[in-house]
This record gives structure tokens, C-alpha cells and sequence, in this order.
């Protein structure tokens, strides 16, 4: 839909300039929330570099991390000078009082759910895995597998589920996280389901959702390759293809808040039918059931569909390394679109490094040279060199792990900014 913005003018003539900034938006956060956020990225840091970090008074930091301790949420902790090791008094460093604190992950998938346990300090304490059969669920039943992981999790734990703080879920499909409402998913047979809402209330906790490739980037970001960086791209490739995108150190969701999805990007017109309902998308060439569809015509594998999928994967794998030239064919091709997918990711975005993660990483013929040169190829030549690809053929733990940074998140933005949104609502 096309609209015409029509403003009137104001009385003096004059029209402003510059961007309308809300007060406290998001760049704009409380100095209490980034005194902990530096706390909690940096693990052990002195008082006198948080404020330098900062560019704040030595007396703010001090005032701020005094209120943090008192309210329990970071500790003083002992760390031994460099270069004075057993001499003199040992250096104060401050680190987030990890048993504050407790958070849930869960990634609900079309082959299993994972779910990982941990403390405010992002450290693990317990990690479980039920399997499940393919095909979308109803509402009743996703919330009895989500209350039976948890509670199994839990147990493994030795804690009650009373002990934790919230819980963070992550889902393949459109979701929008800010009203926890699953648009569509594989894994469930309704739409649109608001699922925050009716897990919080069968669980008994604050419960946040999102999608789950945007939990893999939350995942990066937060304990892996993503820390140090500003800006980069995920891109899952499972049952289905998925991207997360950081932007500034915070994850693009987009005006609708459904992210960016790459797998739905049209590399065929009037190609090959989408799980979507679409043709022509990206990941009707790449995904899993992509390949297996392929499989299944040009090695007359008919009578082998009634077999799980990735059991028929495994076996076109076997095949392909074998040197059956039609099953190398079939992730040749795969990979040739998959090129295609990441040359618009680095011509859109110039992301500072683009990570490939999910169960299919295993199958190096997506990844191949030819692939990475033909998407060379594919790039806008700006006689720079392209970004960075990192394979990390991690498993679904990984999206738990980005499930409970979210959990972390709302936890800690509760605690230290409920003023600040207050302020932003009004």
C-alpha cells in the first residue's frame, strides 16, 4: 500500500531538522543498565576501568555499582595484581553475583527440544534433550512437551521450577517477540498462537519468545564469535533456512518485528514449491525436505519417503562421498543457490562476518569451494575482500543457549530499567 504523508506547517515557517529521537531510546540506556551490561560482558573489571569504558566519573561508577551490590545483583570480588602475584593486597574487580539469578532455554524444533539452565552470569548448569516426531503439534500439546523438558531439566539440577526467574523460548517460523504471538511455524498446527502468554500461564513464569534463528545470533553474540563485533549475520540452514541479523549490538527485527527471512527470498520465479505456500524461495532449494525431494526423484528413492528425513539425508550423503555423481549433483546445486542467498546477504547488509550454523553444516558440499567462489562471483566487486564465513556445526543446544540470553535479557532489563520504559510508554 502506497501513502501520502501530507504535514501541516507550523505557525513560524520552521520545519526542524534531524531525526525524532523518543526520550530514552534504545541507544539511550540508563547508565545503571550499561554499568551492569559492562560488568556482565567484561566477567571480572575494576570500578576504574568500568568508568573509563564508560567515559563517566569514577564517583557515578561508584555510586551505581554501590546500588548494584546492595541490590545483589553484582559482587566484589578479589583478583590478584599483574606482575604482584602474592604481594600487597589483592586487586577488587566487580563480576555479576552469578546466583542471583536463574533462567531457562529452550529451542522447540521439528525433530527434538532442547533446553539448557543458567545462572545470572550466563554459566551452565544443566542441559537436556527430549526427540520428538516430525509434524506440527497443537497448542496443548507443545505446552506438555515444553512443561515436561522443563520440569526434566530442572530435575537434573536439583532445583524447583519455582527457582527460576523466567523463561526464554525460541521457535522456527514468524514470531514477534514483542507480543510473544507465533505468526506461523512448522511446529505448530495453529496460527497465529500466542505462546508467551500460554506458556507463562501453564509454567507459572514470565516466558519470552522469539524466532529461532534470531536465538542463534543472540547465542553468537553472547558467548561466541559475535562479542566483538557490531555487526554480523547468522544464517541457519535445518529443516528450514533462517537468518538473525546484528545491527549496532542488538539483533534486526524489522517494523514488524519478524526479522529477516532469508529462506523466503525468491531465487526462482515460478520455481520450486515452498513449504511457505510460495515458489521460487531460497529455501525450497536448500532446506532439508529440498533435498530430500530431490533425492527422491533423480535417484528413484519413492519407496525410501516413509523413512525419516534425515535418515534419507544421511544416506544421499553416504552416496555423495562415496561418488555417486547424482547425489553430489543434488548439494552441488543446493549449494549454488545457497551462494546466491549469501551474495545478497553481503551486496545488502556488509555484514562484518556471516556465520553458517545448523544440524545441515555437517554436509561440507554446501560449504564447498566452488560455492564460496561462485558467490565471490555473485558479490559486488568493490575491490575489497568479502566478509568472513564461519561454519559452526554446533547442535540445537547452541539455540537453547540464545533462548536463555533472551530470558537473561528480560531479567535484567526488568531489574534496571523499569523507569526508563516508564518514561519511553508515555
Amino acid at each position: 500500500m502506497l501513502r501520502k504523508k501530507i504535514r501541516s506547517e507550523p505557525a513560524d515557517g520552521r520545519k526542524g531538522v534531524g531525526p525524532l529521537i523518543p526520550p530514552l531510546a534504545e541507544t539511550q540506556r540508563p547508565l545503571r543498565q550499561q554499568v551492569f551490561e559492562l560488568v556482565r560482558a567484561a566477567g571480572l573489571i575494576p570500578r576504574v576501568q568500568v568508568a573509563k569504558d564508560l567515559g563517566v566519573s569514577p564517583a557515578s561508577v561508584t555510586t551505581i555499582t554501590s546500588e548494584l551490590i546492595e541490590a545483589g545483583l553484582i559482587e566484589e570480588v578479589a583478583a590478584p595484581r599483574e606482575g604482584e602475584a602474592g604481594r600487597g593486597r589483592p586487586a577488587v574487580a566487580l563480576g555479576v553475583r552469578a546466583g542471583a539469578y536463574r533462567v531457562a532455554g529452550m529451542k522447540l524444533s521439528d525433530r527434538e527440544h532442547t533446553a539448557v539452565l543458567v545462572d545470572f552470569a550466563g554459566n551452565l548448569i544443566a542441559d537436556d534433550v527430549i526427540p520428538r516426531r516430525p509434524g506440527p503439534m497443537s497448542l496443548t500439546e507443545i505446552l506438555d512437551a515444553i512443561e515436561a523438558l522443563l520440569d526434566r531439566v530442572c530435575a537434573k539440577a536439583g532445583l524447583p521450577r519455582e527457582a527460576l526467574s523466567a523463561v526464554g523460548i525460541g521457535v522456527p517460523g514468524f514470531v514477534d517477540s514483542a507480543e510473544g504471538t507465533v505468526l506461523w511455524s512448522s511446529v505448530l498446527a495453529d496460527r497465529p498462537v500466542p505462546l508467551a502468554a500460554a506458556a507463562g500461564a501453564r509454567l507459572g513464569l514470565p516466558v519470552t519468545i522469539d524466532n529461532d534463528a534470531n536465538l542463534v545470533a543472540l547465542a553468537e553474540l553472547w558467548f561466541g564469535a559475535g562479542r566483538g563485533l557490531s555487526d554480523f549475520a547468522v544464517v541457519t540452514i535445518e529443516h528450514g533456512v533462517g537468518m538473525g541479523f546484528v545491527m549496532n549490538h542488538r539483533i534486526y527485527r524489522g517494523a514488524q518485528r519478524l526479522g529477516l527471512e532469508l529462506g523466503h527470498t525468491k531465487v526462482q520465479l515460478d520455481g520450486a514449491l515452498c513449504r511457505c505456500g510460495q515458489r521460487g524461495c531460497l529455501e525450497a532449494y536448500v532446506a532439508d525436505y529440498a533435498l530430500a525431494r530431490e533425492a527422491s526423484t533423480a535417484l528413484n528413492w519413492g519407496h525410501k519417503e516413509s523413512q525419516p528425513i534425515n535418515v534419507l539425508l544421511e544416506s544421499l550423503y553416504d552416496h555423495a562421498k562415496a561418488g555417486n555423481a547424482t547425489a553430489k549433483s543434488i548439494f552441488r546445486r543446493a549449494g549454488r543457490y545457497l551462494a546466491v542467498g549469501l551474495a545478497n546477504v553481503v551486496n545488502l547488509f556488509d555484514p562484518a562476518l556471516i556465520i553458517l550454523s545448523g544440524e545441515r553444516m555437517r554436509y561440507d558440499y554446501l560449504y564447498a569451494a566452488e560455492t564460496l567462489d561462485e558467490m565471490d562471483n555473485l558479490t559486488i566487486n568493490t575491490g575489497r575482500p568479502r566478509p568472513p564465513i564461519e561454519i559452526h556445526a554446533w547442535g540445537d543446544l547452541l539455540w537453547a543457549h540464545g533462548a536463555a540470553a533472551l530470558a537473561l535479557s528480560a531479567v535484567s532489563e526488568g531489574l534496571l530499567a523499569p523507569q526508563a520504559r516508564e518514561i519511553a510508554a508515555q
